[in-house]
């Protein structure tokens, strides 16, 4: 019973230290990109920045989108597509 109780506090334990981490991580991540923020503010082309920031953005979100909202072709009709396809090059 003993053992069971330390293996339980030893788990309580890593969990508040990896929790602990991540937040460090976190914060430290943000601190960063807070940083490169503020230095682009500062620039004299901010806006020009910003635009294609935007365009950027835009042009990922169309790949992600595109990436999983599309529904691939099926696999039978696309060899069924070929099949037809080397009839008529044959064919000719």
């Amino acid at each position: 019973m003993k053992q069971s109780a330390e293996r339980r506090g030893s788990l309580d334990g890593q969990t508040v230290l990896l929790v602990a981490g991540l937040a460090d991580l976190t914060v430290s991540t943000l601190k960063s990109a807070l940083g490169t923020v503020r230095g682009m503010l500062r620039r004299s082309d901010a806006a020009e920045l910003a635009t294609e920031a935007e365009r950027e953005l835009l042009a990922r979100g169309r790949l992600v989108i595109d990436r999983y909202a599309t529904v691939p072709p099926a696999h039978l009709e696309v060899l069924a597509q070929r099949a037809l396809a080397r009839q008529a090059a044959d064919d000719v």
